[in-house]
């Protein structure tokens, strides 16, 4: 039988007075006070206030169109039912605003850092990241974490001029670290910023560090989990990987993708409205906690998942990653590295990039660059262009299998 929580009706009875007297959350983050890299230049007005400004500038990014095309959970799949990072991205974006609007904050914030939180994910999902990152360590003793470089896609790929809360938001998302209680660490320097990326790069361990700087954040932050929970399941259902929800516990929050997102909604709303930090009850986060580990014992960690990551996948990203670098050490213009990663940035970025030059990141990075940019097709269709002849080939699951 399906659980479904309300919200006490003595919350409820509380909400709904706070909004008749037009009462204002004084923990939510304020437009005015949003802080740019250049405060010469996007300048808020009337009808694109400083955070909306931010959601357009990622919408309207080229890299922003790649997430319809790569992989959230599964790869390989010729399903249009399957979610890709594209639906994922809009159902954080979703369950953050429900949270975030009724708890009376930045909405607009809150819309951004979702949005743009997994720009830099590369193909084929967590297997690419994990790839990527041992690529990149073995090439400049850095570490690769989606969450670091979706900010460096926005930040230093194309200079946005994007929010220090925008960008911040999105390098302490990250969905693998689930918290009983997120209270948000405020600051106003991109120095500390700055910072926190480099320490990123430098230890891997030091990502699980990362709070973010405002309650915006934190939400963002708890429904990028509660968004890929269920709905992984579902997708995990109807490729056949598992019978069905009712394999998961759970009991507490549900099973169903429907149940966990209105619950975690209704408790933490419960715990949180009115107060400067974002919380859960102790039997919910015990309960999320065993959902998201279910979730990897049955579904992330199963070896039909795995097998074709380690087999051809990892391989194919070897392989790519140096003849990409060889080419970018060539200095010819006539590659796939310049005509359709170094040039194509260039020649984008050339209106508004009015600090240092895109040309001054190691060849390394920008290859890594590259490579996380692709959507799975394109990274596919990639290979088979450069390597003709390889005894490598890619299966894709179809419509009728």
């Amino acid at each position: 039988m399906a659980i479904y929580h309300n919200l006490s009706e003595e919350l409820q009875k509380r909400i709904r007075e706070d909004r008749a007297c037009g009462k204002v959350n004084p923990y939510a983050f304020r437009d005015e006070d949003a802080i740019r890299r250049e405060m010469d230049h996007d300048r808020a007005n009337l009808w694109r206030p400083a955070f909306v400004r931010d959601c357009e500038k990622i919408m309207h990014c080229p890299y922003y169109a790649r997430y319809m095309d790569k992989t959230q959970v599964f790869s390989l799949c010729k399903n249009d039912d399957v979610s890709r990072r594209a639906t994922h991205v809009q159902f954080v974006a979703r369950i953050a605003r429900n949270i975030g609007s009724v708890l009376n904050l930045n909405c607009d914030l809150i819309e951004a850092a979702a949005l743009g939180h997994d720009i830099g994910h590369t193909p084929f999902g967590h297997a690419g990241e994990r790839k990527l990152d041992e690529i990149l360590y073995g090439a400049t003793g850095k570490h690769f974490n989606h969450n670091i470089h979706s900010a460096r896609v926005l930040n230093t790929v194309f200079p946005l001029n994007l929010s220090l809360q925008t960008l911040d938001g999105i390098i302490c998302h990250n969905g693998e670290f689930e918290c009983k209680k997120y209270q948000p660490v405020p600051y106003k320097d991109f120095k500390i910023f700055d910072d926190k990326m480099m320490k990123s790069y430098e230890n891997s361990a030091f990502i699980k560090t990362l709070v973010p700087a405002t309650l915006e954040g934190c939400v963002v932050r708890v429904s990028d989990i509660i968004a890929y929970l269920g709905k992984d399941r579902q997708d995990a259902v109807k490729l056949g990987f598992i019978e069905s929800e009712s394999e998961f516990g759970s009991e507490v929050i549900g099973k169903t993708n429907a149940e966990i997102i209105n619950n975690m909604i209704v408790n933490i709303i419960e715990n949180s409205y009115g107060r400067d930090f974002i919380a859960m009850d102790d039997d919910y986060f015990d309960s999320f906690s065993k959902a998201k580990k279910e979730n990897y014992q049955k579904i992330y960690l199963s070896d039909k998942i795995e097998s074709v990551y380690k087999e051809k996948i990892y391989p194919m990203f070897d392989e790519l990653y140096d003849e990409l670098l060889k080419e970018a050490k060539s200095g010819s213009e006539d590659t796939v590295f310049y005509r359709h990663h170094l040039s194509y940035i260039e020649k984008i970025t050339k209106p508004y990039r009015r600090i240092g030059s895109y040309r001054d990141e190691s060849f390394e990075e920008m290859v890594v660059d590259f490579l996380a940019s692709m959507t799975d097709d394109y990274f596919v269709e990639l290979y088979n262009h450069l390597f003709p002849g390889s005894d490598i080939k890619v299966e894709y699951r179809g419509y009728f299998d």
